[in-house]
C-alpha cells in the first residue's frame, strides 16, 4: 500500500511539474465571423487542455497533502513554520477532493525574504479559518517609508485608505470601477484594463463549465463588435470572476509568474460568514470602523500575508476576499499585495532613485512605478523600451518586454518623456492613460485595431530604430553618430545635402528627421507614397473615466430643476487615420494621376487633451464623439 502511494505521489508531481504551454494570444487578426478559431487562437481542443492541465493541479494538490502529512510526522507535534532546509520545497494545507468543491488551498510552507510563512486552512465548505501572518516589524517599516516616505499628510493617507476596488452601479457604466478618492487611480486604472481584457478577449475564462466555456467562444466567433452586447449584459457573478482573475493575473507578473502574496486585516474575521454580498459589505465597513493606517506600527498590527505558490491556490484565496477588496481598505491592499508580491529589495533595485516614496506629495498619486509595476511586474520609473546606457556603468530602466495592456500618456505629446513600442503596442488593444494629475483607460473592443499597413510598420522599424540611439533621456534626437547608424539599419539613402543639412546642429531631431522622410520617395527608404496604396484606418475607441464626473447630457430632472448626474464616465470616439501625405500631395492627387486611390482631405476632429494621447499612438488620428468631450483629468 505504501508502495502504491509512492508512486502515485511521483507521478502526481512530475504531471504537475510539466510546462505547460498556454496559446498567446494573438494581437493582429479580427475576430472571423462563423465557425473556425478565434483571435484569440482558442478552441475546444484548447477548452479541454485546460481541464486537464486543472485535474492535474488536483492531482498534484491531494499528492502535495499526503507528502505534507507524512513530513509532520516525523516532526515535533508544534504546528509553528518549519525552519532551515527541513522547510524547503514543503507545501499546505487543504484539499478538496469531492467533485462539489474542486478548488484548493497549496501553500509554501517556507520563509521567505520579505515576509513571514502565511497559513491558510479551507474547511471542506471552503470558509477561510486563518488570515495569515504578521509582517516583521522591520518589513512593516520598510513598506510604509517605502510607500509614503518619511512623512505623510492624513490627507493623502486618508485617500488611500478610503478607495475600495468596486463596480459601478450605473448601467452604462456597469463594467467600470468607481473612483471616489483621487490618489489610487494609478492602481483602479491598471485593474481596470485588465478586467477590461476578460470581458472583452476572454469571456469563455469566466464560465463556470465547459458547456458555458463553447457559448461564450461561439459568441466571440461570430460577433466583431462586443461593446454593446457584451456590457449591457454582463453579470455581477461575471464581473467579479472578471475582478478576481485580474488580481490575480497581476499579483502573480508582479511574483515573476512563481507567486502572489495577498494581504488582508486582522479585524475581518471569518469573511465566509454569508453568501449576501450586502451583508457581507456591511460586516466589513463595520469591522473597519475607526480603523487607520498612520504609521508603520498601524501596517504591522493590522495586515495580514498569505503567500500563494499557484493560481488555482491564489484564486481561491481572492474569491474568499473580494469583499475586504470591495472596501475602503481595498486599493491600498490590493497595492501591498503587489509590492510584497514582488518583494521589497526587488522592487528597490527596479528604481533609479529608491529615496523617493512611490506614492507621490502633494496630491497622493500612484507614481510611474506604481503603475509599471502593475502593467510589467517590475517597478521601474520610465516608460521607453529596455534601458538606456548613460556611460560610467550608470543606466536608467524602462520596460524590457511586451505587456498584455498598455499605456500612453499626455505628458509624451508635451514632449516630457517617450513610450516606447512594448507599451504602446500591447497585446491587448487596451492602454491606460496618464495625464499630469489622473489615470483613465482606453481599450477597442476588436483585436484589428493593432494591425499595421505598410507604411505604419515601416515607420515602426524607423521610429525603433531611432529610439535605440536616443539617449536623451526621451527628448527626441541623436548625435550624429547614432544617426548614422539608424540610416544604415533602416536601409534610407538620403541624398548627402540632406544628411548635411540635418547634421549641421550636432544633432538631429526625431520630428525634423521625420519631415525629412515624408518628402523622401518610398523607393530611397522614405515614407512618400503619391499612390495612396496605404489607404487609411476607421476604428472606433472607448474611453472609460472611474472618477465621478457631472454629465450633462445624462441630467435628471427635480423640482428644483435639472440635476447634473455624477457618475463615471464611458465615450465612445469615431477615429479615423489618414494617409501620412503632406498637404501638398494632398493638393496634387487627382490633378494629374489617373490611377490613384481617390483621398478626400481629413475630415476636422474634435479636440481634447485625450486626442493628443492617441495621436502618439497613430499620429494623425481625427477623432469625433458624440456629447461631452472625453476627460483624463
Amino acid at each position: 500500500m505504501a508502495g502504491h502511494d509512492d508512486e502515485e505521489l511521483r507521478m502526481a508531481f512530475r504531471m504537475s511539474m510539466q510546462e505547460q504551454k498556454t496559446p498567446e494570444p494573438k494581437r493582429s487578426k479580427p475576430w472571423e465571423k462563423g465557425g473556425g478559431a478565434s483571435a484569440a487562437g482558442l478552441d475546444e481542443k484548447s477548452l479541454e487542455e485546460e481541464n486537464r492541465r486543472l485535474k492535474r493541479d488536483l492531482m498534484a494538490a491531494a499528492a502535495e497533502k499526503r507528502m505534507m502529512l507524512a513530513a509532520r510526522k516525523s516532526l515535533a507535534p508544534s504546528l509553528s513554520p518549519l525552519k532551515g532546509e527541513e522547510s524547503a520545497g514543503l507545501r499546505n494545507e487543504v484539499v478538496a477532493e469531492k467533485k462539489s468543491v474542486a478548488l484548493i488551498v497549496d501553500h509554501v510552507v517556507e520563509k521567505k525574504g520579505d515576509v513571514g510563512v502565511g497559513k491558510v486552512a479551507l474547511t471542506s465548505e471552503g470558509k477561510d479559518v486563518n488570515l495569515g501572518e504578521q509582517l516583521p516589524m522591520e518589513k512593516a517599516n520598510q513598506l510604509f517609508t517605502m510607500v509614503f516616505g518619511e512623512s505623510v499628510s492624513k490627507g493623502i493617507l486618508a485617500q488611500w485608505t478610503n478607495q475600495g476596488i468596486r463596480f459601478s452601479s450605473d448601467q452604462e457604466t456597469s463594467m467600470g470601477l468607481v473612483q471616489h478618492e483621487g490618489g489610487p487611480c494609478g492602481v483602479l486604472a491598471a485593474i481596470q484594463a485588465f478586467v477590461l481584457k476578460y470581458l472583452l478577449f476572454c469571456p469563455y475564462q469566466l464560465a463556470k463549465d465547459v458547456a458555458s466555456q463553447r457559448l461564450a467562444l461561439t459568441r466571440m466567433q461570430r460577433e466583431e463588435n462586443l461593446a454593446s452586447n457584451c456590457f449591457a449584459s454582463l453579470t455581477e457573478d461575471e464581473k467579479t470572476r472578471a475582478l478576481v482573475k485580474s488580481i490575480g493575473e497581476i499579483l502573480f507578473l508582479c511574483g515573476s509568474q512563481s507567486r502572489a502574496v495577498i494581504a488582508t486585516l486582522s479585524v475581518v474575521g471569518n469573511l465566509a460568514g454569508s453568501s449576501d454580498d450586502n451583508q457581507n459589505d456591511e460586516m466589513i465597513a463595520q469591522s473597519l470602523d475607526g480603523l487607520a493606517f498612520e504609521s508603520a506600527a498601524d501596517f504591522q498590527k493590522y495586515l495580514r500575508i498569505t503567500i500563494c505558490a499557484s493560481r488555482a491556490t491564489t484564486l481561491h484565496r481572492l474569491e474568499s476576499m473580494i469583499p475586504v477588496f470591495r472596501s475602503r481598505m481595498g486599493a491600498m491592499l490590493f497595492l501591498i499585495s503587489a509590492l510584497l508580491s514582488r518583494g521589497l529589495d526587488s522592487i528597490q533595485d527596479d528604481r533609479d532613485d529608491p529615496s523617493l516614496p512611490l506614492v507621490t506629495a502633494p496630491f497622493g498619486h500612484a507614481s510611474q512605478e506604481i503603475v509599471n509595476l502593475l502593467l510589467c511586474g517590475q517597478a521601474v520609473p520610465n516608460v521607453f523600451d529596455g534601458r538606456m546606457d548613460l556611460g560610467g556603468g550608470m543606466f536608467l530602466k524602462g520596460v524590457s518586454s511586451t505587456v498584455e495592456v498598455g499605456f500612453l500618456t499626455l505628458l509624451e505629446s508635451l514632449n516630457f518623456c517617450k513610450v516606447g513600442q512594448n507599451l504602446k503596442r500591447p497585446k491587448w488593444p487596451i492602454w491606460v492613460v496618464g495625464s499630469e494629475s489622473h489615470y483613465t483607460v482606453i481599450f477597442a473592443t476588436n483585436t484589428n485595431v493593432q494591425e499595421e499597413n505598410e507604411l505604419e510598420s515601416r515607420e515602426s522599424q524607423i521610429r525603433k530604430a531611432f529610439d535605440a540611439q536616443d539617449q536623451s533621456g526621451g527628448g527626441g534626437f541623436v548625435s550624429v553618430e547614432g544617426f548614422q547608424q539608424v540610416l544604415r539599419e533602416t536601409g534610407i539613402n538620403l541624398p548627402s545635402e540632406k544628411v548635411d543639412h540635418l547634421c549641421g546642429a550636432g544633432f538631429i531631431v526625431w520630428s525634423d528627421f521625420w519631415q525629412v522622410l515624408l518628402d523622401l520617395d518610398k523607393s530611397l527608404g522614405g515614407l512618400k507614397d503619391p499612390t495612396g496604396s496605404m489607404g487609411k484606418k476607421v476604428f472606433d475607441l472607448y474611453h472609460f473615466n472611474g472618477i465621478a464626473k457631472s454629465v450633462s447630457n445624462g441630467s435628471q430632472t427635480s423640482s428644483s430643476g435639472e440635476v447634473p448626474v455624477q457618475r463615471p464616465r464611458l465615450t465612445k470616439l469615431s477615429v479615423s487615420v489618414p494617409p501620412k501625405w503632406t498637404p501638398e500631395e494632398f493638393m496634387a492627387v487627382g490633378c494629374s494621376t489617373k490611377d490613384v486611390t481617390e483621398v478626400s482631405k481629413p475630415e476636422p476632429s474634435q479636440h481634447a487633451p485625450l486626442v493628443d494621447c492617441i495621436r502618439t499612438r497613430w499620429l494623425r488620428a481625427v477623432c469625433n464623439w458624440v456629447g461631452d468631450p472625453p476627460s483624463i483629468v
